[in-house]
């Protein structure tokens, strides 16, 4: 089943995954009103996914366990998400209902940062957005570039359910940096209809994000040349080269 987006807060999506009879996994309720909103009359969920322990990623869980006393809530090892019930790394496999989730390590966002893979779908959190890639709030340029190709690795066909609606705001910032790339200015013409109509911009397949985001096309000859003029000198090194493109949109003005 298509994986459910509902917005909640600012700018923020919170994943629904309902099997057959309706039983939804969440994955990261930073608000529990939409969440109760959607799941109204329907089966005691199988568990809570987190990806990270920003507020906006689980904030909503608390009034959940209230509603739901002991829903499993698997997150990283990491103090700061105290809700959790059962702890997850890369490398673990979850059975949820009909669904095996596998986790991957995405350090560079936070420290902690974890991603869930099932059945073509990958919930990624805050470490790839639609044409962009969190900030490093606490990890490296090399541990986020590592994190993005782990996830660039799979495959073309996977869903990518981000958790923000950053797309257009991305968008900009990417046709700065590779404005010859027709795939990237065909992303855009649709992802400007989407919001147009009221619609969220996710998920885009995986394939979508690799011909068109920068942060998978570092390494892409035109995107280096961007970047080599935006340094003033050549860069031939892969992480000097994320960095490079980080900085750049941390200070970029769109």
């Amino acid at each position: 089943m298509r994986p459910q987006p509902l917005p909640a807060l600012d700018d923020n999506y919170i994943w629904l995954l309902r099997d057959a009879a309706g039983r939804a996994v969440i994955v990261d309720p930073g608000d529990a009103l939409p969440v109760l909103e959607a799941l109204d009359g329907a089966p005691t969920p199988h568990a809570i996914l987190v990806t990270h322990h920003h507020p906006d990623h689980v904030g909503g869980i608390p009034a959940l366990l209230d509603r739901w006393p002991g829903l499993p809530v698997l997150a990283p090892e990491d103090p700061r998400i105290a809700v959790a019930s059962q702890r997850v790394c890369g490398g673990d496999q979850v059975a949820l209902g009909p669904w095996t989730f596998s986790v991957l390590d995405v350090p560079g966002h936070t420290r902690s940062h974890v991603a869930y893979a099932t059945d073509g779908l990958l919930f990624c959190g805050d470490t790839l957005f639609s044409l962009g890639c969190g900030r490093l709030f606490e990890g490296t340029p090399a541990q986020m570039l590592a994190s993005l190709d782990a996830l660039a690795a799979l495959p073309g066909e996977t869903l990518v359910c981000c958790t923000h609606e950053y797309t257009l705001a991305n968008a900009a910032f990417a046709l700065v940096v590779d404005p010859g790339n027709a795939d990237l200015q065909a992303r855009v013409a649709e992802a400007r209809g989407q919001r147009a109509a009221g619609a969220p911009t996710l998920p885009p397949t995986l394939a979508s994000e690799r011909a068109c985001n920068p942060f998978l096309r570092s390494r892409a000859p035109a995107v280096r040349e961007a970047l080599s003029r935006q340094a003033g000198h050549p860069i031939a090194d892969d992480v000097e080269a994320f960095a490079c493109l980080r900085r750049w949109k941390d200070g970029f003005r769109g």
